[in-house]
């Protein structure tokens, strides 16, 4: 049972300018304890784990280790201290190798080493640039040299979002180990499932305050979610998901006929209507990534056609796509970004591409983007660059570009991964007005309780192929995560 506390903070305070990010904020954390921090959008969850990191100081407050008062002025204070974070992006330089990363964190490489083959990476080459590596990979690489400094608490912000089902497990794995150590672990994740499966206790931020601490043995999911809003989790799905049996099965807006890229992705066929949500599910690397990067114009197929309209169309680039109306929210918003230039230049981007040499910029360019900000709530208190904005706001502006530019069919790669229930809330609302207004969306998630909330359709993709095709509203965790496997869904 968790016992004495190994961290704790009273009053903590935290503003960026006129930007209050924190108010109040009292946590604590016991040995022997996996504790989750949960909130909306804006909560102040990531400014808190900068402030228990020593990235940035408080205004006000306290914060204790072991019961010693302590005041961080940087990173190696928090790590001297036995604290090591996981941020929430990769703290790595991707232009160079993975040994030169751990030559500059000063990190027990032997140490390194051994968490890297309890995570099945044994075999991985140090001497491989970063940049050159998967996204889960760099995640289990910042966990396992978080894991090498031997910390008393981890800290973990939103990693489990980037990675499979096997590598979140292994990552569970060693925080059992660490309670079983009498340490503790703090985890951000908008996965309320994985609270519920690993965390003890949660704490759950609004507004800049702790407004409740929550054994998760006495409560449920929607209880964590009625915490976090204030709001019953069966009404959100009314309102979002309302009537949607509306598109036209006789507009066929976008369609793949016999696609193929190699041993990826095989004769995948499909059709979506305008005004339809159509789902696609699979387990992770079955060929989905590949697919959207054909339909998106990223990759050239080898075998098969895209039609868009009924019309073949053979794109050589995302370029081509877009100027056919169909455009890409990709799974990793600082892709659709440029994270140091403002909210308004990056809303206001596909515009430009769209430009003539010498032309000058729409007329109407500032209402369009102060349309799509006011359609999305884009918090914009910190717009003068996109990178300071939280993980919801960003995926938002990643959407909202294509709200200025304007589209047809719209393919999004997992766009709530990552982001608290408020916003993904209001994407999934979002998508449902446009499918309203007659556009097309492909949506691939990993959240399978997404598909019957916002989606018409869904269609299940295994080994590159097309095995099944279910009606959304319903199909089920079960029926969908069966046929996923490859497996017939029992009668």
């Amino acid at each position: 049972m968790p016992s004495h506390p190994l961290l704790s903070t009273t009053n903590v305070a935290k503003a960026y300018g006129p930007v209050v990010a924190l108010r109040s904020v009292d946590f604590t954390v016991r040995a022997g304890e996996i504790h989750a921090l949960l909130g909306a959008n804006g909560a102040g969850k990531s400014t808190f784990v900068k402030i228990l990191s020593g990235v940035h100081a408080a205004d006000a407050g306290e914060v204790h280790v072991d019961g010693r008062a302590v005041r961080f002025r940087s990173p190696d204070d928090a790590l001297t201290a036995g604290i090591a974070t996981v941020y929430q992006d990769p703290a790595l330089i991707p232009d160079l190798t993975v040994d030169e990363n751990l030559r500059l964190s000063n990190v027990d490489v032997s140490a390194f080493q051994r968490w890297l083959a309890w995570f099945d990476l044994g075999d991985l080459d140090r001497s491989t640039i970063v940049r050159d590596l998967p996204l889960d990979v760099m995640r289990m690489i910042d966990v396992a040299r978080a894991a090498a400094r031997d910390p008393h608490v981890l800290l973990l912000d939103e990693i489990t979002a980037a990675l499979t089902a096997d590598q979140t497990e292994r990552v569970f794995a060693l925080l059992r180990h660490w309670k079983e150590q009498g340490r503790a672990a703090v985890l951000i994740t908008h996965r309320l499932a994985e609270v519920m499966t690993i965390c003890d206790t949660a704490t759950i931020l609004r507004d800049g305050r702790n407004v409740t601490e929550l054994e998760t043995a006495r409560v449920n999911e929607h209880q964590l979610v009625q915490a976090m809003l204030g709001a019953s989790l069966e009404q959100e799905v009314e309102e979002v998901r309302g009537d949607n049996t509306s598109y036209r099965q006789d507009a066929i807006a976008f369609e793949g006929q016999g696609l193929s890229s190699g041993s990826v992705v095989r004769d995948v066929s499909f059709q979506l209507h305008a005004g339809e949500i159509l789902g696609l599910v699979a387990l992770e690397g079955q060929g989905q990534e590949r697919l959207f990067e054909l339909l998106s114009g990223d990759r050239k197929p080898t075998g098969g056609e895209i039609r868009v309209g009924g019309k073949v169309r053979r794109f050589s680039s995302p370029t081509d796509a877009v100027r056919d109306g169909v455009v890409l929210v990709p799974g990793d918003r600082l892709l659709a970004l440029l994270p140091n230039l403002p909210v308004r230049q990056n809303l206001a981007m596909p515009l430009f591409n769209r430009l003539r040499q010498w032309m000058g910029i729409p007329r109407d360019e500032r209402s369009r983007v102060q349309g799509a900000i006011d359609r999305l709530s884009i918090d914009t208190r910190a717009a003068a660059q996109v990178r300071r904005l939280s993980g919801g706001n960003q995926q938002k502006v990643a959407i909202g570009r294509w709200l200025v530019a304007g589209f047809r069919t719209l393919l999004c790669f997992d766009p709530t991964r990552g982001i608290d229930i408020q916003t993904k809330r209001e994407i999934y609302a979002l998508l449902r007005e446009l499918a309203a207004g007659g556009a097309a969306v492909l949506l691939y998630t990993s959240e399978l309780a997404e598909i019957p909330l916002v989606c018409d359709r869904v269609i299940i993709l295994y080994n590159g192929k097309i095995v099944a095709e279910q009606d959304a509203a319903g199909a089920t965790e079960s029926s969908l995560l069966t046929t996923a496997h490859g497996l017939e869904v029992p009668a």
